[in-house]
C-alpha cells in the first residue's frame, strides 16, 4: 500500500474512535449527574423520584457497554471506570435503603474492579446517612447502621492487589477514616444519651422527693 492510502485507513479508524468518544463522554456525564441524584433522593427519603433516576442511570450505562463493546481501549479508561464506580455506589446505596438484594458486577454489566471501587465509595454515602439518623436522634438506627459499615468495610479490606490491577488502597484508606470518624460520632452520641437519661431519672428523683416533702 501507498503511504497516503494508509494515513486515510489511520484517519478513518481514529475518526470513529473519536466520534464514539465524544458519545462516551456524554453518556459518563449523564451516567454520574444522574447517579448523583439517586443518592440525594435517597437521603430525601424520595424513593420513587430514585428508582427512575437510577433506571435511566442503568440504561446509559448499557448502552455504553454496547457502542464501546469492540473498542476495549475506550471502555477500560478513567472517565468510563469512574462513571461505572459512581453507579455502583448509587445502586447499592437504593439497594441498601430499600431492603433489597445487592447485585453483582455480571448483573449490573460492570467491570469487577469498577465495581470494588464502588465499594469503597458506597461507605461514605452509609456515613451520610448514619449522620442524618443522629441528627433525628435516632442513635440505635444509626449505631445499625455502623455495624453495617464495619462489614462492608471488612470485605473491602479483603481485596489486596497491586495499583496495576486496581486502584483500591486509595479506597480502603478513606474507608477506614470514615468508619474511624463514625465510631467517635456513634460513641459520643451514646454517652450524650446516657447523660440525658441519668439527668430525667435525677430529675425525676428530686420532683418526687418535694412532691412528697410538700404533702401534709
Amino acid at each position: 500500500m501507498k503511504l497516503e492510502e494508509i494515513v486515510d485507513e489511520i484517519r478513518e479508524v481514529l475518526d470513529e474512535k473519536e466520534e464514539l468518544r465524544e458519545e462516551a463522554l456524554k453518556l459518563t456525564r449523564e451516567i454520574v449527574r444522574l447517579s448523583g441524584s439517586v443518592v440525594k433522593a435517597l437521603h430525601r427519603g424520595e424513593l420513587k423520584e430514585a428508582e427512575e433516576k437510577l433506571n435511566s442511570a442503568r440504561e446509559r450505562v448499557e448502552l455504553l457497554k454496547e457502542r464501546l463493546k469492540n473498542h476495549p481501549d475506550l471502555y477500560f479508561t478513567g472517565y468510563v471506570q469512574s462513571a461505572h464506580q459512581e453507579f455502583v455506589e448509587a445502586l447499592l446505596f437504593f439497594a441498601y435503603m430499600t431492603g433489597g438484594e445487592f447485585p453483582s458486577p455480571d448483573e449490573l454489566g460492570v467491570p469487577h474492579a469498577d465495581y470494588a471501587l464502588g465499594v469503597g465509595d458506597f461507605i461514605g454515602e452509609l456515613r451520610r446517612h448514619f449522620l442524618i439518623l443522629l441528627l433525628d436522634g435516632k442513635v440505635g438506627e444509626a449505631g445499625e447502621v455502623y455495624a453495617f459499615m464495619e462489614e462492608v468495610y471488612n470485605a473491602l479490606m479483603t481485596l489486596e492487589y497491586p495499583k496495576g490491577l486496581v486502584n483500591i488502597r486509595q479506597k480502603q484508606d478513606a474507608a477506614r477514616h470514615v468508619l474511624e470518624r463514625t465510631l467517635e460520632d456513634l460513641t459520643r452520641a451514646k454517652l450524650s444519651r446516657r447523660l440525658e437519661e441519668r439527668l430525667e431519672a435525677l430529675s425525676g428523683m428530686v420532683d418526687e422527693e418535694a412532691k412528697q416533702s410538700s404533702d401534709p
